[in-house]
C-alpha cells in the first residue's frame, strides 16, 4: 500500500513509500484511511526531537489521527465491526495516518461523530484529546475560572477555546488581527491583538495557561497566573512528570534539569509549570463525539490537500500560518 514513511531523522526524512499492509492482531481494527490531519507533532516525530523518549524503529509511516472505515476487527475486538466509520489518534509506536490503511489498538479508536464529514472528523482526536486531558485532568478547570490560551485561531488553541468554554470558564486569548472575530465566534471572551498589545500588560489573575508557542512566551506566561495558577506547555521543556507518563522514570532527573529553569521561576511566583503530552484514548473520543455532534464544539480547518500531496501539507503546516487543522483526504 502507499504510505509516508520517515526513512531517516530530518527536514527531509519524509518520503511517499510502498509498504506491505498492516498486520492485524486480535485487539486491532483495520481502518481505511479516509482523511489524516496534520499536526507540528508530526514535524516534531520527523526530525527525531522524541527519538529517546519514543523509539520508533525506522521506516516508518507518520500521521496521529484519521478518521476512515473499518474493514477488519481482531478476534479479541468487541463493539466495532466492519463497515463502522471511525476516528483515532493512534497511540505511540502504533502512529500510521498517512496510509491508506493502519491497524489500531480498538482502545483508542471511537466511532465518527455523525454530524461531521471524514475530513472535519480527522482534523480532531489528537486537538480534541490534548484539549480535555490539559484543562480536565492537568488543570482541573472549574466554572469560573480564568483561562488563557495563546494562538487561539490554531488547531489546538481553537478546540481548547471550546472546551474552555464548554467547562465554564472565563476564556482570553492571543491572535493576530486577522483572527479576532473567529475566536470571538469559537467563544473568546477576552482577545489580545499580540500585534498591537502585550498580553502581561492586560491580563492578570489567570487560573490556567495553555501555551504552544514556546520558551519566551512561556516564561511571560507565568507572570499572569493568579497564586496556585498553573501554565501548560505542550512543546517543552519536559518535566519530570513526564518521565512517569511515558513510563521512563530513570529519566526524571534529565527531564528536571530541562526544565529547571521555568519550574524555579513558576515557584518563585507561586504558580506551577507542567509540561504535557496528550495519550491515546478512545472512551474519551467516544464522549467528545457526542459533544461535537451536539454542536457544543465544531472543528476548525484551514483547507485540505490530496494524499498525493502529503509532503505539501506538512510544509505548509511548517509555515506556521495555519488558520485550523490541514487535513490530508483519499
Amino acid at each position: 500500500m502507499k504510505a509516508f514513511v520517515v526513512t531517516r531523522y530530518g527536514p527531509d526524512g519524509l518520503e511517499p513509500a510502498d509498504v506491505p499492509a498492516p498486520l492485524v492482531g486480535t485487539h486491532d481494527v483495520l481502518v481505511d484511511v479516509r482523511a489524516a490531519s496534520v499536526n507540528p507533532l508530526d514535524k516534531m516525530v520527523r526530525n527525531g526531537e522524541f527519538k529517546q523518549l519514543i523509539k520508533y524503529k525506522r521506516p516508518f509511516t507518520l500521521g496521529h489521527d484519521l478518521a476512515g472505515v473499518i474493514t477488519e476487527v481482531g478476534t479479541d475486538v468487541r463493539g466495532f465491526t466492519v463497515g463502522d466509520e471511525v476516528y483515532a489518534r493512534p497511540r505511540d509506536l502504533r502512529i500510521g495516518a498517512f496510509a491508506e490503511q493502519v491497524a489500531i489498538d480498538a482502545s483508542d479508536v471511537a466511532l465518527k461523530p455523525a454530524s461531521l464529514s471524514f475530513e472535519e472528523a480527522a482534523a480532531v482526536p489528537l486537538v480534541a484529546l490534548a484539549a480535555w486531558q490539559a484543562l480536565v485532568e492537568v488543570a482541573e478547570v472549574r466554572p469560573g475560572q480564568k483561562v488563557l490560551v495563546h494562538a487561539g485561531a490554531g488547531g489546538l488553541g481553537s478546540t481548547v477555546i471550546q472546551v474552555a468554554r464548554h467547562l465554564g470558564a472565563y476564556v482570553a486569548t492571543t491572535v493576530g488581527p486577522a483572527d479576532i472575530e473567529k475566536v470571538r465566534d469559537l467563544g473568546a471572551d477576552e482577545v489580545i491583538d499580540y500585534t498591537r498589545q502585550d498580553f502581561t500588560e492586560v491580563l492578570s489573575g489567570y487560573d490556567v495557561v495553555l501555551d504552544s508557542l514556546g520558551a519566551a512566551s512561556l516564561e511571560k506566561s507565568l507572570t499572569v497566573l493568579k497564586p496556585g495558577g498553573v501554565a501548560i506547555s505542550v512543546v517543552g521543556p519536559p518535566d519530570p512528570g513526564f518521565a512517569t507518563q511515558i513510563d521512563q522514570p530513570l529519566l526524571k532527573p534529565v527531564m528536571a534539569v530541562l526544565s529547571r529553569k521555568v519550574r524555579r521561576r513558576a515557584r518563585t511566583l507561586g504558580v506551577r509549570y507542567a509540561f504535557f503530552f496528550m495519550r491515546a484514548d478512545g472512551a474519551q473520543l467516544a464522549s467528545l463525539a457526542k459533544l461535537y455532534d451536539a454542536g457544543t464544539l465544531r472543528p476548525v480547518l484551514d483547507r485540505t490537500f490530496p494524499f498525493e500531496r502529503t509532503l505539501d501539507a506538512m510544509a505548509y503546516v511548517e509555515q506556521g500560518k495555519a488558520n485550523g487543522k490541514i487535513v490530508v483526504t483519499r
